[in-house]
């Protein structure tokens, strides 16, 4: 029964930290993966609005819709998480400017920092449905048309929206500064007049980002927490042994009492007399099968160490006293002898004769012979 309850506690336990989540993990904390891990490709269109500081003191609209400066665009991109919360791109846009209602060819590649606020601020979690990137970075342009280059800075807010672990949806706002000989004349004196002292463009884009490869990171366990719930479940388990060695030794107590008492269908059966009958004027019992009880009373007897009582009877209807008297002492001896070949010793035999008696109904009853245990 003890390795019943052990197996039952230790299946318990099991079954508790089943139903539990997986173990306790770190919320701002990840597994370091390999270089070629979380490796992604972008790709979008854009509609771009070019602020050229050549605009200065002609009152051109500052719409970013109007036609003398907005045009579509492409952009491509290839990067890294170096963690679920810092990345680095390296991307590519442009095709077909417009500024002052001059359209060009050009193309600006940009080095940004990534930085997911979502998993910075929130902890990591692969299957979030939105996650907010700020970037910054900088980088150099092209004007084809005018073959002249220029130094240039950008920051904006990419917004990542789930599709798969594989796949998100982009939408990005961001904001390139050129110098100003990229658009404009490099004779022009802009002077330090903040906003169109330089060459700006404005840029609304709508992609895709595929990940490539292993794009998740695992979670690094909270050895703490883990500690903690591990020493809890090693606490109830030891309680349930306890518990059981408790209820072990209460049914070893209580088997050691029951042991040596005799159970109530035992008692009540060895205190009965068990009777063997026979036939009128006669001492050769009368059916054989009146010795089966006799015999387990002997059994009982002799197993336990008890001695037995034989009392022969005679009807009192039938006969003299004197004779009746005689017939009872023969039949009490015919049953004794019958022990003896049951295996009793004939020490432990004692008879008794009551002669001619009346104590049953019908009177033939009363021809028999008693075996109990001795008192």
């Amino acid at each position: 029964m003890k390795k019943l309850l052990i197996v039952l506690a230790f299946a318990g336990v099991s079954m508790a930290s089943i139903a539990q989540d997986a173990d306790p993990v770190l919320k701002h904390s990840v597994a370091t993966n390999s270089f070629w891990s979380n490796w992604f490709i972008q790709g979008g269109a854009q509609w771009s609005a070019f602020y050229t500081s050549a605009e200065h003191g002609q009152g051109l609209s500052r719409s970013p819709f109007k036609s003398f400066r907005s045009n579509p665009q492409a952009s491509i991109a290839i990067g890294k998480w170096f963690t679920p919360g810092i990345g680095l791109r390296t991307k590519v846009s442009g095709i077909w400017g417009k500024a002052m209602d001059h359209s060009f060819k050009y193309w600006n590649a940009q080095e940004q920092v990534l930085f997911n606020l979502s998993n910075m601020l929130c902890g990591y979690n692969p299957d979030r449905v939105w996650n907010v990137v700020p970037f910054a970075g900088a980088g150099f342009a092209r004007n084809c048309s005018a073959n002249t280059y220029a130094m240039a800075l950008s920051v904006g807010l990419l917004s990542q929206f789930y599709v798969s672990r594989k796949v998100a949806i982009n939408l990005e706002l961001g904001w390139n500064r050129y110098e100003n000989d990229f658009m404009s004349s490099p004779m022009v004196n802009n002077g330090d007049r903040g906003w169109d002292s330089h060459d700006n463009s404005l840029y609304a884009e709508v992609g895709l980002t595929v990940n490539l490869g292993k794009a998740t990171w695992n979670k690094v366990p909270d050895v703490d927490a883990i500690k903690a719930l591990s020493q809890a479940q090693i606490d109830a388990l030891n309680a349930q042994l306890n518990d059981a060695n408790a209820e072990n030794a209460r049914l070893k107590k209580l088997l050691a009492e029951k042991k040596n008492e005799t159970p109530k269908a035992v008692k009540e059966f060895i205190n009965t007399p068990v009777s063997v009958f026979f036939n009128i004027n006669k001492y050769k019992i009368a059916s054989k099968k009146d010795l089966v009880n006799v015999e387990a009373l002997a059994k009982y007897a002799k197993e336990n160490g008890a001695s037995l009582l034989v009392t022969g009877y005679a009807d009192s209807a039938t006969g003299k006293p004197d004779y009746n008297q005689w017939l009872s002492e023969k039949r009490a001896e015919t049953v004794a002898n019958e022990l003896v070949k049951m295996g009793m010793s004939r020490d432990n035999i004692s008879t008794a004769a009551k002669g001619g008696v009346n104590d049953l109904s019908p009177i033939s009853y009363n021809r028999r012979a008693t075996v109990q245990v001795k008192d």
